[in-house]
């Protein structure tokens, strides 16, 4: 790696132009584990590790850029999701986060369900094992050929999210001769917390059945009459990157209020409800997300003091945690390239890889960390932008970051945090082909998603 010297941008607080940063930390090689994940730490030689391997040696080996994945880590939150529920709930990983064969081996064994949203993570679940059973199908626009694939499979649930909807997967489920468990999702109408594009509970979006207006009472009115279906319970999420429960009080509050509406109409009480995702994790250090055994506490508590008050037996609860289990267990790694100082602004580090790898940053203005990994450095702090090497302005990894002013091409950096969404929303923009998943544990690593080539993209083009 080279370890030339490279000008210093701006250092001090006072002199820093505005931007979504605090003053520089005292300890530019001190990791802070709740952005990492849990086996990462720094060697004597300054080195960081993860499964006891070194980054250098996973670069040297796989390349990069790679998304490096902690499996001892992803085990141990999703063992933790499972025991803070305990058997009387159901945890459902969002396979929408990250899906791969080696994860649904991992979910399988670990105990958790599984919750897919198209024809492709329903595939790649059953090829890997995952007992139909226990996969939700879920999609705002399934098609008629994926919901017979999942009527045919046995999944355990569908979730329905409109009105014709209904009426397909009954239809399929009578053509098929059997009688398919549901739930119907629907709009609660709770403001939460986040990004405009990733809230998902407020009427004016594709997602779910409003409550308002008698519309979410009709769907279960009609799902009632139809012979194919058995309804089993109501769905609501209300988005992602939650941190503050209280949104999903009020949103428990209205279904449950529904399920007496139920209960008075129709003689039945709906034995499940499933509260969704969204819990936060910690993008950077000022984030504070809740352990699992916190999170199940509250809405357990929430669910049935709700449900003492109507009078209701306390209908079986299940989540949906996607980004929880997996967004902290993976870092990104990436090789600096140019290093770009801009004078009384900040320096433009530049690496191999870019919004084809990370989308969130430019489609949600989401925040990252990032750090030095491959040597230890003394360096007084610069003010940084990562970028990557598509032809986009807006092409950022992270926006504002302090880093060590001896930065120089050949340096490797990691972006923690990005198990989620990141390889999941990946792209071949600029005909780039996406990085490689590399699972680590206990000092071995091996490839769980290979890196696409040149030829797998031209494999594509038969023009």
């Amino acid at each position: 790696m080279s370890r030339s010297a490279h000008p210093a941008g701006p250092r001090h607080a006072d002199v820093l132009p505005e931007g979504h940063y605090s003053a520089p930390p005292t300890d530019l090689n001190a990791l802070d584990p709740k952005v990492w994940a849990r086996t990462v730490g720094r060697g004597d030689d300054g080195t960081v590790t993860v499964g006891g391997i070194p980054v250098t040696r996973l670069a040297e080996e796989f390349g990069t850029p790679a998304y490096v994945l902690d499996e001892t880590d992803f085990r141990a939150r999703a063992r933790a999701w499972r025991t803070a529920f305990g058997p009387d709930a159901d945890v459902y990983y969002a396979g929408k986060a990250f899906l791969s064969r080696a994860v649904v081996r991992w979910l399988t064994e670990e105990g958790l369900n599984l919750d897919v949203c198209s024809g492709g993570e329903l595939a790649t679940a059953l090829s890997a094992g995952m007992p139909a059973e226990r996969i939700a199908f879920h999609g705002n626009n399934k098609s008629a050929e994926e919901i017979r694939r999942a009527v045919s499979a046995g999944v355990g649930r569908i979730v329905l999210d409109s009105f014709p909807e209904i009426v397909r997967v009954a239809h399929t489920a009578r053509e098929l001769g059997v009688r398919q468990k549901v739930q119907i999702r629907v709009t609660v109408g709770v403001e939460a917390h986040t990004h405009e594009f990733i809230a998902t509970a407020h009427e004016d979006q594709k997602f779910g059945i409003p409550l308002a207006g008698g519309r979410a009472a009709e769907a279960v009115r009609r799902a009632l009459q139809l012979d194919g279906l058995e309804l089993t319970g109501i769905h609501s999420h209300i988005g992602s990157q939650i941190f503050d429960m209280s949104g999903f009080e009020v949103a428990a509050q209205r279904v449950v209020r529904l399920l007496e509406e139920v209960r008075d109409e129709h003689g039945v009480e709906l034995p499940e409800i499933d509260l969704g995702g969204g819990l936060g994790i910690a993008y950077t250090s000022d984030d504070d997300p809740r352990e699992p055994h916190e999170i199940a506490k509250a809405l357990t508590e929430i669910v049935t003091r709700a449900c003492e008050a109507a009078r209701l037996a306390t209908p079986r609860i299940s989540v949906e945690p996607g980004r929880a289990v997996v967004g902290p267990t993976a870092f990104t790694l990436y090789e600096v390239g140019t290093v770009k100082q801009l004078d009384g602004l900040r320096t433009y580090v530049s690496v191999d890889g870019g919004m084809s790898d990370n989308i969130r940053t430019a489609l949600y203005d989401a925040e990252y960390s990032v750090a030095l990994v491959s040597r230890r450095s003394d360096a007084a702090p610069m003010l940084a932008r990562v970028v990557g090497k598509h032809c986009e302005s807006g092409d950022i990894v992270v926006k504002d970051a302090f880093l060590p002013a001896d930065l120089a091409p050949g340096d490797l950096v990691a972006v923690p945090a990005t198990g989620a969404y990141c390889r999941s929303m990946a792209s071949n923009y600029n005909h780039v082909p996406r990085p490689p998943v590399v699972a680590v544990a206990d000092g071995a690593a091996r490839v769980i998603v290979r890196r696409e080539t040149e030829e797998d993209l031209l494999r594509l083009d038969v023009g």
